[in-house]
């Protein structure tokens, strides 16, 4: 998907905060990064990302269309304020889509950083041509975003689903969303390392500094251990995608995140669960795909959330 704009990118998250210049195809230009430093506040923030971007636009010596923000949320993509964010402490109520209007001139638009993605893959990455796009990410916490006909879904009061907290398990662990048995609970990165901490045996040798992405190298050495949480992860994971399979039967789901990075582990277990569990609807249509954007996924989401708002393809 091609749009001609030269459009200003701010993926902001709780350790970092990236900038870019992008073009009309999605590609960048030009970029900057520097550390959050949330306890700064929210104005030294907006400071940095102000001087990054006009750092950007000289180096590419063009004018700036308009702006995307993808952030780490809870955000009013429509107000544009944030809202209490574990990460970000003291900024709630603060807007960077008003900041950097008044700073730049020109159209602002946020999403938080699920959506962000789902839009950067559906426009220009995994997704490009799919009508219905589902992205899930799986890290720390596991969250997604659905694009329909090119359009971002939104629910009841323009609210964000949250794919990552349906459950899976109600006897399972209790999760700071109020349920029991999430989906993020069960299956996102630090979940694997919960369990296996849980069931390793006293004697295992790799409890010190334990992730997912260790656990993952574990296994490919042969670690029994290892090998019982990947199959795990596996059976959830392939849960939570069946689910969506059948509740949306869409196009494609596009999987992303630092977990995935070892997708080669638990790819054929989300694919035996989709065909065992989705009988009812054209399973075998809907492709599952790795997101191919890698680690400027943020900053190109965010050009997708100005493009999406302010161009004939938005809402």
């Amino acid at each position: 998907m091609k749009w001609e704009a030269i459009t200003g990118a701010v993926d902001i998250g709780g350790t970092k905060v990236a900038v870019a210049v992008t073009d009309g195809n999605g590609r960048i230009l030009a970029q900057r990064e520097c550390p959050t430093s949330a306890g700064e506040g929210f104005d030294a923030a907006m400071g940095r990302v102000s001087t990054m971007l006009k750092a950007c636009q000289q180096e590419c010596g063009r004018a700036l269309t308009g702006i995307g923000i993808g952030c780490t949320g809870p955000v009013d993509p429509f107000s544009g304020a944030i809202g209490i964010v574990e990460f970000l402490p003291g900024w709630e109520g603060r807007n960077p889509v008003e900041t950097l209007s008044q700073a730049f001139g020109v159209t602002v638009a946020m999403e938080n950083d699920a959506d962000a993605a789902a839009l950067g893959e559906a426009y220009w990455g995994a997704g490009a041509g799919k009508s219905t796009v589902i992205c899930v990410t799986v890290g720390t916490g596991i969250g997604g975003g659905i694009i329909h006909e090119g359009k971002l879904y939104r629910g009841v009061d323009r609210a964000h689903p949250e794919l990552g907290h349906h459950v899976l398990d109600p006897n399972g662990p209790s999760c700071f969303c109020g349920a029991e048995g999430c989906w993020e609970v069960l299956a996102a990165g630090p979940a694997m390392a919960v369990w296996a901490l849980e069931h390793a045996p006293t004697e295992w040798p790799h409890r010190t500094g334990l992730s997912a992405k260790r656990l993952c190298e574990l296994a490919s050495t042969g670690d029994a251990l290892a090998l019982r949480a990947v199959a795990r992860e596996g059976f959830y994971l392939g849960l939570g995608i069946a689910n969506l399979v059948t509740l949306y039967t869409p196009d494609m789901i596009v999987l992303g995140g630092s977990v995935l990075r070892s997708a080669a582990l638990f790819m054929p277990a989300i694919h035996a669960r989709v065909a065992r569990n989705c009988g009812l609807v054209p399973h075998e249509k809907t492709q599952i795909a790795l997101a191919t954007l890698g680690p400027d996924a943020g900053l190109i989401g965010a050009a997708g959330a100005w493009h999406h708002r302010f161009t004939e393809h938005g809402d």
